[in-house]
């Protein structure tokens, strides 16, 4: 499952849909980590990560920083529902893998 969404000025996602998908609920612990330019979300009932009561993603300020990651940015989200995984994709990282995709479609850097 893929989705776009804002990060708000707290470090809130409110896209219910993909948290619904991945049968998180208030409370559920997540385990956050930074992962080659993206924050890594997985579910783990020791860490003290959590769905917020609203049922948003909060992500913490140290999360963001890693990413260079700014009030009202719109993030690429994709969910494992299996493996129990959201991955967000901030702009930076978007901005090299569709420049790095388009070298790979037009044949390399001559086109």
């Amino acid at each position: 499952m893929y989705r776009l969404a804002s990060v708000d000025s707290s470090g809130r996602i409110r896209d219910r849909a993909i948290i619904g998908a991945l049968g998180w609920e208030p409370g559920v612990r997540l385990d956050i980590r930074h992962g080659a330019g993206a924050i890594v979300v997985r579910r783990d009932p020791q860490d003290i990560f959590a769905v917020t009561g609203q049922g948003h993603l909060l992500l913490p300020a140290a999360a963001r920083h890693w990413c260079g990651l700014g009030a009202g940015e719109r993030v690429l989200l994709t969910a494992d529902p299996a493996a129990s995984l959201l991955v967000v994709y901030p702009p930076g990282l978007l901005d090299e893998m569709v420049a790095h995709a388009e070298r790979t479609v037009l044949g390399g850097d001559e086109a």
